[in-house]
């Protein structure tokens, strides 16, 4: 296939820069010492095992000759930039990471980073989120990232008060009935 075919962009960084949750202005990029572990062994993982085995993929397909109809030399380039791409993210995200310890607060009944809070809402269902990072949310194990609205309608509040989300449907009281964190 001629290359004028083939879609490549000179951009591919926006790509993952676009996917990813925007940290707000002026802020840092707060993360858990979980989460910072984990997006650093995740980088770790790309440089240090899966970069060297598709080049050294690509490294054989190049001396088998011609490149132009070679799947191998083709999907293993791809590859490397994918691969090249998650690895310039990942190492941007920790740099502007701001590794923040939620046992400090151990014991403490207000919500800040890093707080694991049961609430009720006014049908009295109960639910139990934790507050994290933006990089390491994850909805369906109760981990809501610190910029979303519940998280800032909750942050600061105390064990026992009732506060005001916002919603699409109109203003929704929540009743905090537990505060904790992480022992140290």
């Amino acid at each position: 296939m001629n290359k004028a075919f083939v879609k490549e962009t000179d951009n591919e960084d926006e790509d993952d820069i676009a996917q990813a949750p925007a940290i707000p202005p002026g802020s840092k990029n707060y993360m858990t010492p979980a989460g910072y572990a984990r997006i650093k062994a995740e980088l770790l993982q790309l440089i240090d095992v899966e970069r060297p085995e598709v080049v050294k993929v690509v490294h054989w397909a190049a001396s088998n000759g011609d490149r132009s109809e070679n799947g191998d030399y083709i999907y293993g380039k791809r590859r490397l930039r994918e691969i090249d791409r998650r690895i310039r993210f990942l190492t941007k995200r920790l740099d502007l990471a701001e590794v923040v310890d939620p046992s400090v607060h151990h014991g403490s009944d207000q919500v800040f980073f890093g707080a694991t809070v049961t609430y009720a809402n006014e049908d009295g269902d109960e639910n139990t989120i934790t507050i994290v990072g933006i990089d390491e949310f994850d909805p369906l194990k109760g981990k809501v990232s610190w910029i979303s609205p519940i998280a800032r309608t909750l942050t600061k509040a105390r064990e026992g008060d009732t506060v005001v989300l916002h919603t699409p449907k109109g203003p929704e009281q929540l009743d905090i009935l537990e505060v904790s964190y992480p022992s140290p």
